[in-house]
């Protein structure tokens, strides 16, 4: 099942690339069944709290009609960031699957570990899952953002 949720995660990824969004994707699940799913929508909607794992959040919280997830699971293609493990934290999300690390903002453990943090009233169980596709399309993704950039500059400078 871990597979199966997590490629749900990647179809959400390859939405946000579609919109030219860092491409992450999130589901979350209860009682193995899908609740939520989102992914980035920072660039579409202007926002800065409009990550995949923040969405989702507030999806299912909506859905149980109750801001404590506690029976829930998230599955998400890139590790969150500070600002996303602590919405998890405060969500009271039990477990996290990760499909690949961030080492330069992961907050599960790359970088810093909000999940597991002693001196908050919740720990979250972090199972990280190393999926090949999962570093590959975001790899991809600003490979070519930055081919893209090198692009457009060489042609201002002519």
């Amino acid at each position: 099942m871990i597979d199966y949720f997590m490629n749900e995660a990647l179809n959400e990824a390859k939405k946000a690339l579609i919109l030219k969004e860092v491409p992450v994707g999130t589901v979350i699940v209860k009682n193995d069944e899908i609740i939520a799913r989102a992914h980035n929508l920072r660039e579409t909607l202007n926002d800065p709290t409009a990550h995949a794992e923040i969405l989702a959040i507030r999806k299912a919280s909506e859905k149980l009609q109750s801001w404590r997830l506690n029976e829930c699971s998230l599955y998400v293609t890139l590790e969150p960031c500070p600002m996303c493990a602590g919405a998890i934290v405060q969500a009271r999300i039990g477990k996290v699957y990760i499909g690949t690390f961030d080492d330069k903002a992961g907050a599960c453990g790359s970088v810093i570990n909000v999940l597991q943090n002693d001196s908050f009233n919740h720990w979250v169980d972090i199972k990280w899952v190393y999926n090949e596709e999962c570093s590959r399309i975001l790899v991809d993704f600003f490979k070519n953002k930055r081919r893209v950039a090198v692009k457009n500059e060489k042609h201002k400078t002519k």
